[in-house]
């Protein structure tokens, strides 16, 4: 994965998760939603991660190809 295909799942997640906060009715959502909507605030997470990582290893001069997704645990414990 270069940090272009990360680039383009962060678009298509934040298009997701305004299709859910936007749906034009002004009703509360779902439990289902609100289930996705952590889903993919924790997807974004990730990717966010993974690309901090990637560029972190570019600078120190590494490989990029070695970042790897962390679990949801890892990245959720982050402050911002």
């Amino acid at each position: 994965m270069v940090d272009d295909d990360v680039f383009a799942r962060i678009n298509h997640l934040v298009d997701e998760e305004h299709q859910l906060e936007r749906d034009g009715t002004g009703r509360a959502l779902t439990d289902e939603e609100r289930d996705k909507l952590r889903q993919l605030e924790v997807a974004l997470d990730q990717c966010w991660d993974l690309l901090r990582q990637r560029r972190a290893r570019r600078h120190a001069g590494g490989d990029p190809a070695e970042a790897e997704v962390r679990p949801p645990e890892t990245v959720e414990r982050y402050r911002q």
